[in-house]
């Protein structure tokens, strides 16, 4: 077994505190998707937009990566295959924990997009409605997330990877949305061992082979101990 290739979600990162769709009341029961996630929403009110997204950026600048991110960076180091990370999530704490591979197919929370020309920025602090794009100075500037039906990044690339992989890994995602959902049955068409470790089952998914159940911190780093020991 070579290439492994990784899936994570909201569940990776909840135990950092940073909260899921899920969470009652937490950051995102607190608003309306349809006004801060949707591009009609953006539309509509672009200062609620950035408001909701500056607290979420805050949220993440003050988060520290956990023992599951920092196991599937030693993961990516020491294991003798390639490691593909695509994560659903939109913070930077796979990167702060040391994973060198991730594919972001929800965009980077970390991270500001010109709507006009296309430019991308590292945003460390907030961003506005009359923020100015860097390379072609427009207002027309937002996060680089993707929102509710918009096409998630990069999708060409990942299907390669899924195709091309001998494992391939959920962890912390509900099993539930599309395209991130069926991941799973083009990796295990293509011939990959499918494992699901989360909080719970995967929920109305029976495609995976094996299942992992218990909190991220705890058993991500005991199966990166178990995969290390086959080497």
């Amino acid at each position: 077994m070579r290439k492994i290739v990784l899936l994570t979600g909201a569940g990776i990162s909840a135990e950092s505190g940073l909260g899921t769709f899920r969470d009652v009341g937490g950051i995102w029961s607190q608003y309306d998707l349809e006004d801060v996630a949707t591009p009609r929403g953006f539309v509509r009110n672009p200062t609620l937009v950035h408001d909701f997204y500056n607290a979420r950026r805050a949220n993440a600048m003050a988060a520290s990566p956990n023992a599951a991110h920092a196991a599937l960076a030693r993961l990516e180091a020491e294991w003798p295959g390639d490691v593909v990370l695509i994560t659903q999530n939109i913070d930077d704490l796979h990167e702060r924990a040391g994973q060198r591979t991730v594919i972001h197919m929800h965009g980077e929370l970390m991270q500001g997009l010109c709507v006009l020309c296309g430019a991308r920025w590292p945003v460390a602090g907030e961003m506005s409605a009359a923020g100015r794009c860097p390379a072609c100075d427009c207002v027309a500037t937002r996060p680089d997330v993707v929102w509710f039906g918009e096409m998630p990044y990069h999708m060409e690339e990942i299907d390669r990877h899924l195709r091309d992989a001998e494992l391939f890994a959920a962890i912390g995602t509900s099993g539930q949305v599309y395209p991130a959902a069926g991941f799973v049955m083009l990796a295990a068409a293509a011939g990959a061992r499918t494992i699901n470790i989360n909080l719970e089952g995967a929920d109305g998914n029976d495609a995976f082979e094996e299942s992992l159940i218990g909190p991220a911190t705890r058993i991500v780093p005991a199966w990166v101990d178990h995969l290390l020991a086959t080497v």
